[in-house]
């Protein structure tokens, strides 16, 4: 059962061209439909530049969007208004790719954390008798606070501490604790283990997948990482150009991909086996002026006249596996 359901969504930016001032249009999200399913971790993945950044903030509604539809438990978030948008971001919270700016360097861990608290304080979040939060007393609030330092193996005497007494992978558990201490059902973690290094990556991950299963929740897990989406993904989508081009499971994406960048993708990760990468060739379009036809052909070694002129449906293959490519007809 879906969680989140996108319908055609359209983004777009102005602005100016270096060129006497022109305005420009930036298209960073096009008419991009997508489903999450409920307790499902889904990784999006896909070069910088193609729009999932922008994906996860329209989401969080953070970025006006341009038309579409971003549905939660079957409500169009985007006509929220005052109470019922805040008690969707309560619900549905955010992790931030770098832990070295997400936090404020000059409020100690305790206060970091208590914040959301404070924000949404005519919230019943955690209490049985349907108190609001700002009717918990100093202690309680303590407690919570305790209790989410605990739950991503924190002690709690960070409370009194500031971000730069931390390490990069000790500030990023900080993250996820401020994400999880309103108890959310859903997560969107933009490039979360990208700055940190990679042992301490493993950590991070290991940490998310424990948290999910622990709380149920639902990830939405954005990255250009394949080997990172192949470890902590149930499910994969592939985003070029702010458009899905393939998606399905993660054993199909990984074992059988139908999409040639899908594969271009997979043919860049560092193995032993291979003797040398097969990277792509050409570079990314602008999306201020985005090709004809399908969007990939500009950089597709199996390209044919159609693909320069007429634009691929994304197309059920095979159980949930689905492609948007002229060469599965």
């Amino acid at each position: 059962m879906s969680i989140l359901e996108i319908k055609n969504l359209n983004v777009e930016y102005k602005t100016k061209g270096s060129v006497f001032g022109q305005e420009k249009i930036v298209k960073a999200v096009n008419n991009l439909s997508l489903e999450v399913n409920q307790g499902e971790i889904l990784a999006i993945a896909g070069e910088s530049g193609c729009g999932k950044s922008t994906l996860a903030s329209a989401i969080t509604c953070l970025t006006p969007v341009k038309s579409g539809e971003i549905l939660f438990h079957g409500v169009n978030v985007l006509n929220l208004k005052s109470k019922k948008l805040k008690i969707y971001r309560q619900a549905l919270q955010m992790i931030f790719q770098n832990p070295y700016s997400s936090l404020n360097p000059k409020m100690k861990i305790g206060d970091i954390l208590k914040e959301p608290l404070k924000v949404n304080n005519d919230l019943c979040i955690y209490s049985e008798d349907y108190r609001a939060l700002h009717e918990f007393t100093k202690e309680e609030i303590n407690e919570i606070i305790y209790q989410v330092l605990d739950t991503v193996g924190l002690d709690k005497s960070a409370m009194n501490m500031y971000p730069h007494e931390f390490s990069g992978g000790q500030r990023q558990r900080i993250a996820i604790a401020r994400a999880l201490i309103l108890k959310p059902e859903f997560i969107i973690a933009d490039e979360p283990v990208s700055a940190l290094d990679v042992s301490i990556q493993a950590q991070i991950i290991n940490l998310l997948l424990q948290l999910k299963s622990n709380f149920n929740l639902t990830v939405l897990f954005i990255s250009h990482d394949m080997n990172v989406i192949r470890h902590i993904a149930d499910r994969v989508a592939i985003m070029y150009l702010g458009k899905i081009v393939e998606s399905g499971s993660t054993e199909q994406i990984f074992k059988y991909p139908q999409h040639p960048y899908t594969r271009a993708l997979l043919n860049a990760v560092p193995s032993f086996e291979k003797k040398e990468l097969n990277v792509l060739t050409g570079d990314l379009p602008s999306p201020t002026d985005l090709p004809s036809g399908c969007m990939f052909h500009t950089r597709c070694q199996y390209c044919m006249d159609k693909c320069k002129t007429e634009e691929p449906i994304l197309k059920t293959l095979y159980e949930d596996h689905k492609a948007a490519c002229f060469l599965n007809e």
